[in-house]
């Protein structure tokens, strides 16, 4: 039997999940992430599990992504591959501000730590966990970063942010801040690491997460890009264990592109227009201009621009003369 002729075969879009299965989901991934620093404590016979390679990983991470697949789906995820063009210039742009701003922030606590507490300082030139994991083979974990770059993308601005730029589209810079909150947190090996300085680490971390939530939201989902960002990122700090000085300046040079294409965007989009005036939708027709042409309104002259002066009074008729005698 066929379909109606004014029937639709295409397939509407999924509800989104409840908010309790959402929240459930992600206290699941936090407690994947977090459970390497607690759970071998509690129960060592599954030390080994964190300790080899691909079962550590596929705890910290597989854990999340089956939970959210589960209790979310992937609605959240619908424009993983969308506007890629847009998404690189957003991408470019709003990492390289919120990277720039992390970097002040972090000579800000730099310069109070100097002065309350100098010793603190010294703490920073340790290598986090990550590095010393890498000394063996640096060049892995700079390929690497790239897949851990876009996984994490994935939970983070995907799934956790991205389930509120749907439920909450309005409110969107609120869920952006809370979760690149939670994104910085999860990163505790700083804190064991660096003592009081890790707030240096922790707010490059927010700053990064904003900038990766902020591409996200105006490139209407797309996460590739930021997860490609997010592995340029992590790469970067691992090629410091080969070229120490040629990857900090490759560092520096990204967040400096990002912050020019920031600066140039934004005074673009401040230039006023020298366009004609275009027509705004209104109750009556558009007006026309030369030619019956809508495209082309030309603003009313003002009252009495084209009123004719007054012609002047006529001369008094005059009286005939009588005719000349011959």
């Amino acid at each position: 039997m066929g379909l109606p002729a004014n029937s639709s075969t295409a397939t509407p879009p999924p509800e989104l999940a409840p908010v309790s299965a959402y929240l459930a989901a992600v206290s699941v991934t936090v407690v994947a992430i977090l459970s390497p620093y607690f759970l071998p404590k509690i129960v060592p016979a599954v030390q080994p599990v964190y300790d080899t390679f691909v079962t550590g990983y596929l705890v910290v991470y597989g854990i999340p992504i089956l939970a959210f697949f589960f209790l979310v789906g992937l609605r959240p995820l619908r424009g993983f591959f969308s506007n890629p063009g847009s998404a690189v210039f957003e991408g470019v742009r709003w990492y390289g501000a919120m990277s720039a701003l992390g970097l002040v922030a972090a000579f800000v606590i730099v310069g109070v730590l100097a002065t309350v507490d100098p010793s603190a300082i010294s703490q920073l030139s340790k290598l986090s966990p990550p590095l010393k994991a890498a000394e063996s083979d640096p060049w892995f974990w700079v390929a690497f970063s790239f897949v851990v770059g876009i996984v994490e993308e994935t939970i983070f601005r995907g799934w956790i942010f991205g389930y509120w730029l749907l439920r909450n589209p309005s409110g969107w810079f609120v869920h952006a801040v809370w979760t690149s909150v939670l994104f910085a947190s999860m990163h505790l090996y700083y804190g064991s690491t660096y003592g009081v300085a890790s707030g240096v680490a922790f707010a490059e971390l927010f700053f990064a997460g904003l900038g990766f939530s902020f591409a996200v939201r105006y490139s209407r989902g797309n996460l590739l890009v930021v997860g490609l960002l997010h592995g340029v990122h992590d790469a970067l700090g691992f090629l410091n264990l080969v070229w120490k000085p040629e990857a900090e300046e490759l560092f520096y040079l990204v967040i400096l592109i990002g912050v020019v294409v920031f600066v140039v965007a934004a005074m673009l989009q401040d230039k006023p227009s020298t366009r004609l005036t275009a027509w705004e939708p209104g109750p009556g027709p558009p007006p026309t201009g030369p030619g019956g042409n809508p495209a082309i309104a030309w603003p009313p002259a003002p009252a009495g621009t084209f009123d004719r002066p007054p012609l002047p009074a006529p001369p008094p008729p005059s009286e005939p003369r009588p005719p000349s005698m011959q």
